[in-house]
């Protein structure tokens, strides 16, 4: 698609930070947006939706919409007059270069992509919050892909694609990055080697150390000298 690049100076770019639920409310521009972290739930118009890292939203202008955000959620905006092609509500895919670009700062090709993105349908999305508390009160426990998928009402292979799309991990690379991450705070804060395991869902105290030692080069002595 031809894009008239120079009709296209957004009115405002930028990283916001947002918390909690905001009442519904209406612009005179354009809003495009989407997820550096967290995730917005949104109602516009009559119907939900949301933006994550994967799935942008464009609001035009007059468009009555409210929204609700996970904690310390962070969303790429930008705020722009009118402009053909912007001109209905729309839900587009988001890619790491994409999120790449928000973070550089170059708009002029973020436009550009969005413009091109491939529409999505509404679906089911995936909430890293909800996922993280769940799978932060059940470490110690059996997680498997279909599990993690159940909390979203998503069958396994559906959940296995929307994770790795969201976050660039599998479901279990997903699970083994928390896992490590709780037991590093676990063993920083003085808790033995065996206790950590358990509390982490590993069968052994070698099991982890081994784990740890492959997958992020640290040892019990470097953690613990922190």
């Amino acid at each position: 698609m031809s894009v008239n690049l120079t009709a296209m100076v957004p009115l405002r770019s930028e990283i916001r930070r947002y918390t909690g639920e905001h009442a519904r409310h209406v612009h005179d521009y354009v809003q495009i947006m989407f997820a550096l972290q967290g995730r917005m739930e949104l109602e516009i118009g009559a119907h939900g939706a949301f933006a994550d890292m994967s799935c942008g939203m464009v609001i035009p202008a007059g468009i009555e919409h409210g929204f609700m955000t996970t904690p310390q959620t962070q969303m790429f905006v930008i705020e722009r007059p009118h402009l053909a092609g912007f001109s209905r509500v729309r839900r587009f895919a988001v890619t790491s270069a994409c999120r790449d670009s928000a973070r550089q700062g170059d708009v002029t090709w973020l436009l550009e992509q969005v413009l091109q993105a491939p529409n999505i349908l509404a679906r089911r999305g995936i909430d890293l919050t909800q996922l993280d508390a769940a799978l932060a009160a059940c470490l110690h426990e059996t997680w498997n892909t279909a599990r993690m998928a159940s909390l979203f009402f998503l069958s396994p292979q559906r959940f296995h694609a929307r994770l790795l799309e969201l976050t660039g991990t599998t479901p279990q690379d997903y699970l083994r990055n928390r896992r490590f991450d709780a037991a590093e705070r676990c063993l920083r804060c003085g808790m033995s080697l065996e206790a950590a395991a358990l509390h982490v869902g590993y069968r052994s105290a070698s099991a982890l150390s081994f784990a740890l030692k492959r997958d992020r080069q640290l040892s019990t002595r470097q953690l613990r000298a922190h």
